[in-house]
């Protein structure tokens, strides 16, 4: 069964490219979840042979990028955040807080002078609900993962982009077609056990990870396109 949670993310910074290539080996994808969801989309995606190897991310060292709540059943509780990818034992720092709700979306940036991350919060009128200040060892945008905390109601655990931290792949990432061209398509597995349909949280992030040719929209444009 699809449980699809869609987050929207939102990088507000120019898309840059980087030098990540395909996975080798690609993840095997379980069922026609996955598949179907960006055939819907209008995504020209082979979910089994276009799995981009982004395990970890460097953005500028100035970026800021907007998510927006999970839709679907499945991400009530949840909450989307990053770590630096490089610490054995890496802090985790919300983005998108469990408590927050459908409707509302967060503002992560990075700061120097002193270096920090700064989360804003708005709730469905962008109306600003407050904000956290990283300062002690903030994430860093040049060795940046990121991860998916389920509520404790639905298992507690916590998942992360480098297959390392989770005995094997949790996360695949795809570069967006057609008209989303420029953005990166992350799909989490949430589910027991090895493998899965990676169809259990999807998130669509505005940035090219990847050399594409870069689609600039604005966050109103991208957002009307998933109600």
């Amino acid at each position: 069964m699809l449980k699809r949670v869609l987050v929207l993310v939102s990088l507000l910074a120019i898309a840059s490219t980087s030098s990540a290539a395909l996975r080798s080996p690609q993840i095997p994808v379980s069922g026609t979840a996955l598949q179907s969801f960006f055939t819907a989309q209008g995504q020209a995606i082979n979910v089994n042979t276009d799995q981009v190897d982004l395990q970890s991310v460097s953005l500028p060292a100035s970026a800021s990028l907007q998510v927006n709540a999970g839709l679907g059943p499945s991400s009530a509780g949840s909450t989307l955040g990053v770590y630096n990818a490089g610490f054995s034992v890496p802090p985790l720092y919300a983005v998108f807080p469990g408590a927050a709700t459908t409707g509302w979306y967060s503002v992560l940036s990075f700061r120097s002078s002193p270096t920090r991350a700064v989360v804003s919060l708005f709730d469905a009128s962008s109306a600003f609900q407050g904000s956290t200040t990283y300062l002690a060892g903030p994430p860093e945008p040049t060795n940046l993962g990121f991860y998916l905390q389920q509520a404790p109601g639905a298992g507690g655990l916590t998942f992360y982009s480098q297959d390392a931290r989770n005995g094997g792949a949790r996360l695949l990432t795809f570069n967006a077609t057609g008209a989303l061209a420029g953005a990166t398509w992350f799909a989490w597995e949430t589910g027991t056990g090895p493998g899965g349909d990676y169809a259990d949280a999807i998130w669509l992030i505005s940035y090219a990870f990847v050399p594409t040719q870069a689609l600039h929209t604005d966050w109103g444009t991208l957002k009307s396109r998933f109600r």
